[in-house]
């Protein structure tokens, strides 16, 4: 029997996103400062220099990913969580809660997002994916491919976030000005 899926599963997953976020918005650029020469004595081979972000940066990754996520969420509600894109950011959402334990742990401290992985991200990724299955939502055999897109998407929103805030392009200086 395929019963409706409910808003609160498709919608709930950019609703889920947001507050995780809002949690790496207020964090982020303070914490990859503050934490910084603590990871360089845990880690020295790992170049800090360059993981290092602006608020700008922040603001314009998370708005960027905020887009792929609510356009995934409404191919979900459109479709009823059938759609492929709804269940990989689904899956890689309920994965990034995850990493975000594993850094806390490896890094031996506060990681931004890690107050919200286990409070909201992975409850909701593991109460969406119940709620698919008991609405008889056929759900993809083999999300391996999808948990693999989400370090490619991380990088693409981030590297697009260089960019666009400035730190990607070469700044030319004028004679005279510093």
């Amino acid at each position: 029997m395929v019963e409706r899926v409910p808003a609160t599963v498709t919608w709930g997953l950019f609703a889920a996103w947001v507050v995780h976020d809002a949690e790496e918005l207020a964090t982020m650029a303070r914490w990859s400062r503050s934490a910084r020469p603590r990871l360089e004595r845990l880690f020295p081979s790992v170049p800090w220099e360059r993981l290092e972000v602006s608020q700008a940066h922040v603001t314009v990754a998370i708005g960027l990913m905020g887009a792929v996520m609510a356009a995934a969420s409404a191919e979900g509600a459109r479709t009823g969580g059938r759609s492929p894109l709804f269940q990989a950011a689904l899956a890689g959402f309920g994965a990034h809660g995850v990493v975000h334990l594993a850094q806390a742990a490896l890094t031996r401290g506060y990681t931004p997002g890690v107050v919200t992985s286990p409070l909201v991200v992975i409850p909701f990724s593991v109460w969406a994916w119940r709620r698919l299955k008991a609405a008889g939502v056929p759900v993809d055999a083999g999300p391996s491919a999808s948990l693999a897109a989400f370090p490619v998407l991380a990088a693409a929103v981030h590297g697009l976030a260089h960019v666009l805030t400035g730190r990607g392009r070469t700044r030319i200086r004028r004679p005279g000005r510093a």
